[in-house]
C-alpha cells in the first residue's frame, strides 16, 4: 500500500490551526435579535460552502469533490479521503423603522474529515454549529405613577452550541445509499436583562442598575436518519432523489439564574442566586427535509430541496419558547440552486475549469409578531476554483460562498399603548471553504 499523503494532511491540520487561531476573535452573529428565540439561530443543516452558494440546496446533489455532510447518504459519492474547513463572514445591517445599525462579524464556519471505507461503505467526522446567540438591544418605556421617570431596558445574549458528528453511508443496491449521524451538542448560552429607572432627579450616585443573569449549558447527543436514490432519465441526464430526517432532541441543561444590582459604571452592589445548577431539558423539534435534483454527472445539476420543522414544539425548562416567553410557530423552507462547470477538462482556458454556482431561498421564521408570518429571503452564488497542481491522486479546491438575504420587515404595531416595531437585517454572508482530495490506501503493482 502507499503511505497517505502526510503532507498535503499537515497543510489542512495547518489550515485548520489558523483558522481556529483567528475565530476566537469575533465568534457571534454580530447583532440578530432573533438569536434570541429558541435555542438562537439555528443551523438547520444547511450544509458548507457548496450549499449556501446554491441557496442551501444539496439534499439530493452528489458530488465526489466536498464533503457533503448535509445528507450522511451522499458521503457514499466522495471517492476519495476529503478534508473540508469553512472559515466565514457577514456583515448586516439591522432597521425597525426608526433607527438603524450596521455590524458585523468572522468565525470558523465547519471543519468536516471524509473517508471512503471500502466500495460500499463510506464515513465522516466533522465539527459544524448548531445554533448561536448574539444580540443586544435597548428600549425605553414609561413608569407608571411617575410621569418623570423612564424605565430603560437592555437585553444582550451570547454563546451558542455547536455539535461535533460521526456520519456513514452504505450502498445497499444499486442507485440506493442509506446514511445516518450521531452528533454530540455542546456549548453555553448566557442571557441578561437590565433596568434602570432615571428621573429628573437621578444621578450617578443615587442610581441602580437591576439586572436578571441567566447562565445555561447544554449537552447531549442528536441524530439523522438519510436515504439517496440515483437512477437514469436517459443516457445523459440522471435523476436523484434524497431525503434527511434529523429526530427530535431532549437536549440536557444545566441552569444558573441570579439576580444582580450594579452601579452605572458597572460596580457590582449586590448578587443573589435564584437557581444553582437547576437541570433541565430543552426540546428541539424534528426536522425534515426532502431533495430532487438532475444532472449529466459530467459538469451542471439543477437542484430543489424543501424542508419542515414544527418549532411550536420547542420548550426549554418546561417553558413554551424558552426563556425568551415567546411561543415559536412551525416553519417551512425552499431552495433552488444549481452549478455549472464549463469544461473540467480544459488546459487552454482555466476559467472552464471553474465551477459557477447559484441559487435562491425562501424561508419562513418561527416569530409570529401579532399573528403575521415573517420571512428569510436570500439570493446565492460562487465559485470552486480548483488549483491547477492538481493530479488524478491529490487535487485542492478553494471555494467562495456568497448570500444576499433579508429577514423579517419594519411592520409596527401598539400593544397596551406600547409601540413594538419589528427588526429587519439586510445581510451578506461570504463563506471561503478549502477541500483537500487525497487518494489513500491504493495498492502497489508490481510487474
Amino acid at each position: 500500500m502507499s503511505q497517505p499523503n502526510f503532507a498535503g494532511l499537515a497543510g489542512g491540520l495547518s489550515l485548520l490551526g489558523l483558522l481556529a487561531a483567528s475565530s476566537v476573535h469575533g465568534q457571534g452573529l454580530g447583532n440578530s435579535p432573533y438569536s434570541r428565540l429558541g435555542l438562537g439561530d439555528a443551523n438547520s443543516n444547511l450544509g458548507g460552502v457548496r450549499q449556501l452558494s446554491m441557496g442551501g440546496v444539496g439534499i439530493a446533489a452528489p458530488n465526489n469533490v466536498n464533503v457533503n455532510e448535509l445528507n450522511p447518504a451522499l458521503l457514499f459519492y466522495t471517492s476519495r479521503t476529503t478534508f473540508e474547513a469553512g472559515y466565514s463572514a457577514q456583515v448586516k445591517t439591522l432597521r425597525n423603522g426608526v433607527s438603524s445599525q450596521r455590524t458585523g462579524s468572522a468565525n470558523l464556519g465547519y471543519l468536516a474529515l471524509s473517508l471512503p471505507i471500502n466500495s460500499r461503505w463510506a464515513g465522516a467526522v466533522g465539527l459544524k454549529p448548531y445554533s448561536t446567540v448574539d444580540y443586544e438591544s435597548n428600549t425605553t418605556a414609561a413608569v407608571e405613577g411617575e410621569p418623570t421617570a423612564v424605565a430603560q431596558n437592555q437585553y444582550k445574549g451570547s454563546g451558542g452550541l455547536a455539535e461535533a458528528y460521526t456520519s456513514h453511508a452504505v450502498k445497499i443496491a444499486k442507485g440506493l445509499t442509506l446514511g445516518a449521524s450521531a452528533g454530540y451538542v455542546f456549548g453555553s448560552i448566557d442571557q441578561q436583562a437590565g433596568t434602570v429607572i432615571v428621573s429628573s432627579t437621578s444621578t450617578a450616585a443615587n442610581t441602580d442598575r437591576n439586572i436578571y443573569l441567566q447562565h445555561v449549558h447544554y449537552s447531549d447527543f442528536t441524530f439523522r436518519g438519510a436515504a439517496h436514490y440515483r437512477g437514469k432519465i436517459n443516457d445523459k441526464v440522471n435523476f436523484n432523489l434524497g431525503g434527511v430526517y434529523s429526530f427530535q432532541s431532549n437536549i440536557d441543561g444545566e441552569r444558573t439564574i441570579s439576580l444582580n444590582r450594579e452601579t452605572l459604571e458597572g460596580v457590582a452592589i449586590s448578587s443573589l442566586a435564584v437557581e444553582n445548577g437547576v437541570k433541565g431539558k430543552a426540546t428541539v423539534p424534528g426536522l425534515a427535509q426532502v431533495g430532487i435534483s438532475l444532472d449529466n454527472n459530467k459538469n451542471w445539476s439543477v437542484n430543489l430541496d424543501g424542508s419542515r420543522q414544527e418549532w411550536s414544539k420547542f420548550r426549554a425548562f418546561n417553558e413554551d419558547g424558552g426563556s425568551s416567553g415567546v411561543l415559536l410557530s412551525d416553519t417551512y423552507r425552499v431552495g433552488m440552486g444549481g452549478e455549472l462547470t464549463p469544461d473540467a477538462t480544459s488546459v487552454d482556458n482555466y476559467f472552464n475549469r471553474v465551477t459557477y454556482r447559484f441559487g435562491l431561498n425562501l424561508a419562513q421564521l418561527p416569530y409570529r409578531p401579532g399573528g403575521n408570518t415573517l420571512y428569510d429571503r436570500s439570493v446565492s452564488w460562487g465559485f470552486a476554483l480548483p488549483l491547477p497542481t492538481a493530479t488524478p491522486l491529490e487535487a485542492t479546491t478553494i471555494s467562495l460562498g456568497f448570500q444576499y438575504g433579508r429577514r423579517g420587515n419594519t411592520d409596527s404595531r401598539t400593544v397596551a399603548g406600547t409601540v413594538e416595531r419589528n427588526v429587519q437585517e439586510s445581510y451578506l454572508k461570504m463563506q471561503l471553504g478549502v477541500t483537500l482530495n487525497n487518494r489513500w490506501f491504493l495498492k502497489r503493482k508490481i510487474e
